[in-house]
């Protein structure tokens, strides 16, 4: 009796096992139809098919969501399952690939853009050989594009916009510095644009170095100097201009250019108020302009006025002449009357 028992307990075993196995089902295929069809969604995000296709996207997504709702407890619904993630693996390659084009383009045009204005700047014709490597990235990511190594062309891309863009603050500092050279400004803050100069140096030495971060940590460290420059200078240009155009006004009003030139005196007045406004309002570079096209009105109004006062006089001396005339033609006449009275 003791051995019955354990061989009965064996079998019960056995059998349990075997149902268990029946209704158990497989999901081996399911799994890698699963990792199939979520490869297939990331890439379409990586690329950025939800912009591009909305629509197509939430669809698709909302059968992503009922499919993992599905039951599991068949090999039918294993199946189904199975069909199902499929499907969607479709859906989100088809999603994929009208995407990639698109996004490819974007990429391109992106590129086009900034190196064109880099290539404005004049910058990149001081240093063609920086512009020569972001180009060379550029065109690598073409032939991985080309030959289907999405993924490589995408982080190609990536490290090509970086040069561009790290190019393109050294061109704003460029820019800058330039602007301050032809504008003079330099004299109205000599020290910081000294320091942005020493700065500048070291980034270039830190991007020929192949520390990009210093470089652009010390590009963006320039720039605020050389604005700081340009604004300092802007504020003592536009208070020049403002004393300029001040005594221009003065002097057309004491030679009477408001009465003989009013039209004009009365442009430039508006210019003037106007530019008393913006510097208020701490719009210095409007107020600078404003103040010199103010300053030029009030001195052609003051050439109207004189050229009007030369006019006038010689006009006048005009009709004196004829006058004068007049009289000595009068005087003459009544001479030879009272010669002809006397015979």
């Amino acid at each position: 009796m003791k051995k019955i028992i354990p061989i009965f307990m064996l079998l019960l075993i056995a059998v349990m096992v075997s149902v268990s196995c029946k209704t158990t089902p497989n999901t081996k295929v399911l799994d890698e139809t699963i990792k199939k069809a979520e490869t297939a969604r990331q890439r379409a995000i990586d690329f950025e098919g939800p912009a591009y296709f909305p629509s197509e996207w939430e669809a698709t997504e909302a059968r992503y969501k009922a499919a993992g709702e599905m039951p599991l407890t068949s090999d039918a619904e294993v199946k189904e399952a199975e069909n199902t993630y499929g499907k969607l693996a479709d859906s989100y390659d088809e999603i994929f690939a009208r995407t990639v084009p698109l996004y490819a383009q974007a990429r391109e045009d992106e590129i086009i853009a900034v190196r064109e204005t880099l290539v404005n700047s004049g910058f990149t014709s001081y240093f063609p050989e920086y512009l020569e490597s972001a180009d060379n990235l550029a065109l690598s990511a073409q032939d991985e594009y080309n030959k289907g190594n999405y993924y490589e062309a995408k982080d190609k891309v990536s490290k090509a916009m970086d040069e561009y863009e790290t190019l393109l603050a050294g061109a704003n500092v460029y820019l800058a510095r330039q602007e301050i050279m032809d504008r003079g400004f330099v004299q109205y803050d000599a020290a910081n644009f000294a320091k942005a100069d020493e700065i500048t140096k070291a980034a270039i030495d830190d991007y020929e170095a192949g520390n990009k971060d210093a470089a652009v940590e010390k590009t963006e460290e320039a720039l605020l100097r050389y604005n700081l420059v340009l604004s300092n200078g802007w504020a003592a240009y536009a208070k020049e201009r403002q004393n300029l155009a001040f005594k221009e006004r003065e002097l057309a009003i004491a030679e009477r250019a408001n009465i003989a030139s009013r039209d004009i005196f009365r442009e430039a007045e508006v210019y003037y108020n106007q530019a008393e406004v913006s510097i208020a309002n701490k719009n210095i570079i409007d107020a600078a302009t404003q103040y010199v096209e103010a300053e030029a009105m009030f001195a052609i109004a003051r050439k109207d006025t004189a050229e009007k006062r030369v006019r006038a006089e010689e006009a006048i001396k005009r009709a004196e002449e004829k006058i004068g005339e007049s009289t000595e033609a009068a005087q003459e006449a009544d001479r030879v009357i009272g010669e002809g009275g006397s015979r």
